[in-house]
């Protein structure tokens, strides 16, 4: 019982998938960019969320989304009347790469996000996050989505300390694999970064006794036998 070098080798995973997402559906967060498949809501949506907080973005993204229905109507606009609009949100890199992204889009690939993950890389401001996330939400495609979030309930799981590297980290990016619902991704994803907001926090404790993966997390089964 005391070796948990064995738990990943023993973990469920077709269980561990089964109950996030039914645990997600309970406790989605409906935030309006989750209530669409528009690549170019959920592409402004991901820009906008970058190193910022949901609750922050909301307002902010459903006056830019009134005001730019479309990226032919982005593609119009100026520098000044975007920085009117996200200044708030800080990171100032955002309106430069928004006001070039529209205008590439609109003139090289008919005003449509592309699909292809290396095209979407192209554009001004995609991360490689960024890019699996359009992917993942508009098309329900299977990405390897890491960030903080995703790293941290991963490497608890498997029992793996979280460096700030480990979003960089092969391993931990095959371990998110094996995890990931690759018939259901999107629900996958929305329900691992609400139990990442709801229970499996970064800075206090974990509320473990909530979480519908507990049975299967080494972190948890490590932390009771230290109790």
């Amino acid at each position: 019982m005391g070796n948990f070098n064995l738990v990943p080798e023993k973990m469920e995973i077709g269980e561990v998938r089964k109950a996030l997402i039914s645990w997600g559906k309970v406790n989605f967060r409906q935030f309006p960019w989750r209530l669409t498949r528009n690549p170019y809501y959920i592409l402004i949506a991901e820009v906008l969320l970058h190193r910022t907080r949901a609750l922050q973005v909301v307002p902010v993204y459903e006056r830019f989304i009134l005001r730019f229905p479309d990226v032919a109507t982005l593609s119009r606009a100026g520098k000044e009347e975007l920085y009117n609009l996200l200044h708030s949100l800080g990171l100032f890199w955002r309106i430069e790469a928004l006001y070039h992204l529209a205008r590439i889009v609109v003139r090289d690939f008919s005003g449509q996000i592309p699909v292809e993950k290396h095209l979407l890389l192209s554009l001004p401001g995609v991360s490689d996050y960024i890019a699996g996330a359009v992917r993942c939400f508009a098309w329900d495609l299977p990405e390897v989505l890491m960030d903080t979030n995703t790293v941290r309930i991963t490497g608890r799981l498997f029992g793996l300390p979280v460096r700030d590297s480990s979003r960089r980290s092969r391993k931990f990016a095959e371990l998110l694999a094996s995890l990931m619902d690759r018939d259901r991704p999107r629900d996958f994803y929305f329900a691992l970064l609400d139990l990442a907001d709801k229970i499996c926090v970064a800075k206090n404790q974990p509320a473990c006794h909530q979480c519908p993966v507990l049975v299967w997390c080494a972190h948890a089964a490590r932390n009771t036998f230290q109790r």
